[in-house]
């Protein structure tokens, strides 16, 4: 782990709120094949985790997938999103597309 400037962390911030996007699930099926799509739960920030991804902190990473919050996209869940074509909010941190599930305030 190591530390950013202050402004570098802003600039890598800047940069992943405006990669990030709504996406159909049929869209990932060749990331999906090659392993690639993360799955990252509902209650985080998409954009953190982009981040952390992007600065390689690997102990939080490490923590957030023992946790089962940062997991890559398992096969039931693949299938479910097929049938229904779901969108998701994906963000690229190459080689992963980080994508977490559209939640829809009542």
């Amino acid at each position: 782990m190591h530390s950013e400037h202050p402004d570098d962390t802003q600039h890598l911030n800047h940069k992943l709120n405006l990669e990030t996007a709504r996406i159909h699930w049929h869209e990932l099926q060749t990331h999906f094949a090659r392993g690639m799509v993360i799955w990252v739960a509902a209650e985080l920030d998409l954009v953190n985790i982009a981040h952390l991804i992007a600065t390689d902190n690997s102990a939080a990473i490490a923590l957030l997938m023992h946790e089962g919050k940062l997991a890559p996209v398992s096969t039931a869940q693949a299938q479910q999103f097929w049938q229904h074509n779901t969108a998701l909010w994906a963000v690229v941190v190459a080689p992963w597309v980080l994508v977490q599930s559209i939640e829809i305030a009542h």
